[in-house]
């Protein structure tokens, strides 16, 4: 019996493995979503003067990253229809998330952003240059770049001008934040002081940029303020399209591995057992022996 339990535990978790490796998905209920025609990219400041915790969070101080990422998640869910990617950038820049209507998984990629994942410095002319590349193909009316920052150009190889200017002949618009307190008190030699922790921000060059490109500057000195910017951006006018249907995927594989694994134990346990049932009939037929 315990023979026939551990081949049919060891039969079951093959085939369990077999198809695990084959990697199935479940297809969801189908939704509908009603694209608004947009492209919206969103480039997001990782460099490490973003640590600086001149923001607040549901009453407690926080640094300029939780308190944007906080911002994002809000904005990005109520997103629906939009093609939403993400830009990080400090040293250099980088594709976080490309675009797609999937909110809750660009939503998470969001979330996941460290600083320093991109370096420590600002190449703000780099992360406008990839977003212009990431937009190059989709539809002249449809193209947005939302650009957040703390600080000024200190890295990449471009200039952010002339990428703002490369932006404004592809038709994608620039809007600009620039976010930080600006004043704080820190404790210094002789006692507490005021200082200015935005003195780096470069709001002139961020308002060019949002000048050239047909976009805005928006200035987010407090976390509140930050979120009443995303409103306003939320407000943009959509371009109606025709509805399409999602169907949600998820992977099996998980499941299945792990139903491989459990019928593993059970062949190796049923194993065990005839083993002890062997070695104690082996010991009880030299007693009777004896």
């Amino acid at each position: 019996m315990l023979v026939s339990c551990s081949y049919v535990c060891l039969l079951f978790a093959w085939l369990l493995l077999i198809l695990a490796i084959s990697r199935p998905v479940w297809f969801g209920e189908p939704t509908k979503v009603t694209p608004s025609g947009r492209d919206l990219l969103i480039a997001l400041d990782l460099s490490g003067s973003m640590q600086v915790t001149d923001m607040t969070l549901n009453g407690q101080t926080a640094n300029r990253l939780d308190a944007a990422k906080s911002v994002l998640s809000d904005f990005i869910q109520e997103r629906r229809g939009d093609r939403i990617g993400i830009i990080v950038f400090g040293t250099k820049a980088y594709l976080q998330a490309p675009l797609s209507f999937d909110t809750k998984t660009i939503n998470q990629l969001v979330q996941e952003t460290q600083i320093g994942f991109a370096g420590e410095q600002t190449a703000i002319g780099d992360a406008i240059g990839l977003g212009i590349k990431r937009l190059e193909d989709r539809p002249s009316d449809q193209k947005v770049l939302i650009l957040m920052t703390d600080g000024a150009h200190t890295a990449g190889r471009v200039q952010p001008l002339q990428a703002a200017a490369f932006a404004a002949t592809q038709n994608v618009r620039v809007h600009t934040i620039g976010i930080g307190a600006d004043s704080m008190i820190v404790q210094g030699f002789f006692g507490p002081k005021a200082v200015n922790p935005s003195s780096d921000l470069d709001e002139t060059l961020l308002r060019n940029i949002a000048a050239q490109t047909g976009g805005e500057y928006f200035r987010a000195k407090s976390t509140d303020e930050l979120r009443a910017i995303y409103q306003t951006l939320d407000a943009l006018e959509p371009t109606p399209s025709e509805d399409i249907w999602q169907r949600p995927l998820t992977s099996l594989f998980h499941w299945l591995g792990l139903g491989s694994l459990a019928f593993l134990a059970l062949a190796l346990l049923a194993s065990n057992a005839l083993s002890f049932n062997r070695k104690g009939l082996t010991d009880l037929t030299k007693r009777s022996q004896s």
